[in-house]
């Protein structure tokens, strides 16, 4: 059975905003980072993305590696990302791997956005 995850995309000054509710697992990931590759396209050229984490209550290692990729596809291409919103439980488990000291991460949508700008 899969465990429920919401993605909900949306375009605000040229970033796409990914705002997730829900938890990532074994059961939805592969799942999930398809139909984000596919929002985002091909061409990650000068791509600025926002991951709002505001309704994540968990995330497995498979989906920290996708967050991960994305962000290494997004550098590679010269663009942006962010990741902001995160739960307490989620930012210790992205501290615990490190991706906080390679992908920023702010507390708000509101900080992120101006990183980004």
């Amino acid at each position: 059975m899969e465990t429920l995850i919401e993605v909900n995309k949306k375009e605000e000054n040229n970033v796409l905003i990914f705002e997730f509710t829900g938890e990532l697992d074994e059961t939805n990931a592969d799942k999930t980072f398809k139909s984000i590759y596919d929002e985002i396209g091909e061409d990650f050229s000068g791509k600025q993305i926002l991951f709002n984490l505001v309704g994540l209550k968990y995330l497995n290692s498979k989906s920290i590696g996708y967050i991960a990729d994305v962000f290494s596809n997004i550098e590679d291409a010269d663009g942006k990302m962010c990741i902001s919103n995160c739960s307490d439980g989620v930012k210790d488990i992205l501290e615990l791997v490190g991706i906080t000291t390679i992908i920023p991460t702010l507390d708000t949508q509101e900080e992120a956005m101006k990183e980004l700008a």
